[in-house]
């Protein structure tokens, strides 16, 4: 009898096709993904990107500049980039610590006034140069990488003939200041919610979903097309619940987060609405497309496994994105992750106004038409004839 089972089983997945081919394409693909992202070369590491402000001006200062532009892992920025004048404005310290805030860079690093009287390789304790890093500690690899590079630079700016100073605590002094978390109870709190709560949401709007599968397989679909109910209005009662629903979770999950994890959702509520429901409708609108595609559970379960597993990868859910390469950064934009959880690190991270989440909102709502256009489009081998 088990024997029997088990030739059952085998001979359903067999007359599956889709199905059986699904079933070993998937580890492949998601192993490949993977392998692509994280086992290519070093040079394929993005490169940090620092804003500098020499406030000293000094020939010590500029010879300091001139080393860091030379280090490959850095992508040097001295001016705004503003094209209103001119030339493009140099960083002062307010615009260097807002361009740390507005995201256009993870560091800002300050030469401050007197940079050049404590000559580097003379003199240890307080008779080095100090320097202040502005941090954004969403990233905390960047300000290890750069305090190395910050050193390596103050070695190669010393005058000939300076000999450097025995010191185990550097060349130069850095403090590091975060100017993002350093009010927050548990700043990584609202970067986890967001990642994990996006990958979640698209799992569960693709397995609830699948309730088109079942509904087709029970002839209940049928049954509630040869009513008055379109095919477009049952998929928009469908969008309407799984929405509904999902915003639930999200807030189930960001509540759960400020009782016991610092998450201060009270502080950003209308932000959090905003990004939860355009989420939601993004979400459950690429669940509609999986189930509508698919012609078999088994077939939904491969499918949304692949697609949301990468997007995921891809999209920032399963591993920050600033740890990628900067083509993968690039490739990520086509996720729904990627602008869900830039637009709820917008609102919890960055405090940004709401006015400033258009971007993010923009996409999502036109990837939930475009994909619920694809669904009503797909599902039309269920209508009525």
């Amino acid at each position: 009898m088990i024997f029997a089972v088990v030739r059952t089983h085998f001979a359903r997945l067999k007359r599956d096709r889709a199905a059986l081919v699904l079933s070993f394409v998937v580890p492949v693909v998601f192993f490949s993904v993977f392998a692509s992202i994280f086992g290519s070369s070093r040079s394929a590491t993005p490169r940090i990107r620092l804003v500098a402000v020499d406030e000293d001006g000094s020939e010590s200062s500029r010879r300091f500049l001139t080393a860091l532009s030379s280090e490959k892992a850095l992508n040097l920025l001295l001016s705004s980039g503003s094209k209103s004048g001119p030339a493009d404005l140099p960083f002062d310290r307010a615009s260097a610590e807002e361009a740390v805030r507005a995201g256009i860079a993870p560091l800002a690093l300050i030469l401050p006034k007197g940079f050049s009287q404590a000559p580097i390789g003379f003199g240890t304790g307080e008779g080095r140069p100090k320097l202040l890093l502005l941090a954004d500690s969403s990233d905390p690899v960047a300000p290890q990488v750069v305090r190395g590079l910050l050193q390596k630079a103050a070695m190669m700016s010393m005058r000939p003939g300076a000999a450097a100073s025995p010191s185990d605590a550097g060349l130069v002094a850095v403090d590091v200041r975060d100017v993002l978390g350093e009010t927050k109870k548990n700043p990584t709190s609202a970067l986890l919610a967001s990642g994990l709560g996006v990958m979640f949401l698209l799992f569960s709007a693709a397995g609830a979903g699948g309730a088109l599968i079942e509904e087709a397989e029970s002839g209940t679909l049928d049954r509630i097309l040869s009513t008055r109910v379109t095919m477009t209005r049952l998929l928009l009662g469908k969008l309407t619940y799984l929405s509904i629903v999902a915003v639930l979770q999200l807030t189930v999950m960001f509540a759960w987060g400020e009782m016991f994890f610092g998450l201060e959702l009270h502080r950003h509520v209308p932000g959090f609405l905003v990004m939860a429901v355009v989420t939601a409708l993004a979400a459950s609108c690429f669940g509609l497309v999986l189930a509508a595609i698919s012609r078999s559970r088994m077939q939904l379960v491969a499918l949304s496994n692949l697609s949301i597993l990468v997007m995921s990868a891809l999209g920032g859910s399963m591993v920050p994105r600033y740890v990628l390469s900067e083509k993968v950064q690039k490739l990520g934009l086509i996720t729904l992750n990627a602008w869900a959880i830039d637009g709820f690190v917008k609102v919890f991270w960055r405090e940004e106004p709401l006015v400033n989440l258009w971007p993010q909102v923009a996409v999502l709502l036109a990837a939930a038409a475009g994909l619920f256009a694809v669904a009503r489009r797909v599902a039309r081998r269920w209508d009525v004839a």
